[in-house]
């Protein structure tokens, strides 16, 4: 098979993904092995390739990528899903079960888990193994290519608006900070719910530009400020310097949800911003539950994701395209293109 292989963590610029021809994988006895037809392109997947992540985590050669729509072509007896059917893999592959955080519902948190395109082969690639137990079904009503931007930006955009604990959506004011993969999703189930969204991005021409068409009741640049106070905010780009701003847009008992595994420093913060009971809090990861719960709400609120289309050779190029903001919606790889 034929996969875009990490051999040691460089800036994209360099691109540093080499296309290689592998030996296709073998499942081990609680894996489903896939093939691939394509696998969304997520800003983790650029903190993985420039080794912006806990070093602990890396087992090179890595084969990043960690949204893959695939159909199963073997499957361990017992399994839920079986060999012919259509799956997404997503970025939590394994957890221990046993931990504290495991036992009460919050496996996201858990102590010894396993990530898809890091601690272990992604779906940049032909094919891939992944745990039986978190894979999901895919509904008839998403293509591959629909499908697989839902399966790390759209779960996670999912908990972050569920971390926002709105004590009701419908009228609800939620901000925005930043308008990529993830926001653009997850303002379609903002508004599906009630909700008015206001978002901030710094892109003119295509982020702006799509928030608009998707509904934004205001948009504007990145340092500039809504025109309400707002019940909730998410930062979904990486930069530690709109806190503050966002933290000063909030109302009384606001909440500001950090949504990305990787950010850069965060300044310091005036307590007055922070004082009427406004909270500050991050996301990790996403439990199972999120994942499938998500994915019935994106169905039933007829989620359109924006994508732009990569052949599984153009991978590098991808990836810069994402770094530079130059993708409206999301990037996806596909295999035959």
């Amino acid at each position: 098979m034929q996969a875009q292989v990490l051999y040691k963590c460089q800036p994209v610029t360099e691109k540093p993904l080499v296309l290689t021809d592998l030996d296709k994988p073998l499942a081990t006895a609680d894996d489903v092995l896939i093939k691939v037809h394509a696998c969304g392109i997520c800003r983790t997947d650029l903190h993985v390739v420039e080794g912006e992540l806990d070093p602990a985590g890396y087992a090179f050669p890595l084969i990043p990528g960690h949204q893959v729509v695939g159909t199963i072509e073997a499957a361990p007896a017992g399994a839920k899903l079986q060999a012919g059917q259509r799956v997404g893999v997503p970025w939590l592959n394994k957890t221990c079960g046993c931990c504290r955080f495991c036992e009460s519902d919050r496996e996201n948190l858990c102590r010894s888990p396993g990530f898809t395109g890091w601690t272990r082969n992604g779906g940049f690639a032909e094919y891939v193994t992944a745990s039986a137990d978190f894979v999901y079904e895919i509904p008839a009503a998403l293509t591959d290519i629909e499908a697989a931007p839902l399966l790390c930006a759209g779960i996670i955009g999912y908990r972050c608006l569920r971390q926002c604990e709105m004590r009701s959506w419908a009228g609800a004011k939620l901000g925005l900070y930043g308008f990529g993969a993830a926001g653009h999703i997850a303002i379609q189930i903002a508004r599906h719910r009630g909700a008015d969204v206001y978002v901030c991005t710094r892109d003119h021409k295509r982020h702006q530009k799509l928030a608009e068409e998707l509904g934004a009741v205001w948009v504007g640049g990145a340092d500039e400020t809504p025109p309400v106070k707002l019940d909730a905010a998410i930062i979904f780009a990486p930069a530690g310097e709109i806190v503050p701003a966002a933290l000063k847009a909030l109302d009384r008992d606001g909440r500001l949800v950090l949504g990305g595994i990787h950010m850069s420093p965060v300044p310091e913060i005036d307590y007055r911003d922070l004082y009427w009971e406004r909270v500050i809090r991050t996301v990790a990861n996403n439990t199972r539950a999120d994942g499938r719960e998500f994915i019935a709400e994106a169905v039933k609120a007829k989620i359109q994701t924006h994508t732009r289309v990569f052949a599984l050779s153009e991978a590098n190029e991808a990836l810069i395209a994402l770094k530079m903001d130059a993708i409206k919606g999301a990037g996806v790889l596909v295999m035959d293109a």
